[in-house]
């Protein structure tokens, strides 16, 4: 998801997504274990799209807009 998209979200969607995110790399650090995963740059872009959430959030903890 890109930083625009996240942006518009509120609090409480912000969550949800971090939550989201990182279920979806746990799941995929499984995978990576039991060699079941193809595509190995879904953990990288898993861990991208997490550290986008954050900062987000921090942004907003902060009161920056930009």
């Amino acid at each position: 998801m890109d930083i625009d998209r996240l942006r518009a979200l509120s609090d409480a969607e912000l969550d949800d997504a971090l939550a989201s995110a990182k279920r979806d790399l746990w799941q995929a650090r499984f995978e990576l274990s039991t060699r079941q995963l193809k595509d190995y740059s879904v953990v990288s872009r898993t861990r991208h799209s997490i550290a986008r959430i954050l900062t987000v959030q921090c942004e907003r903890k902060l009161g920056k807009t930009a």
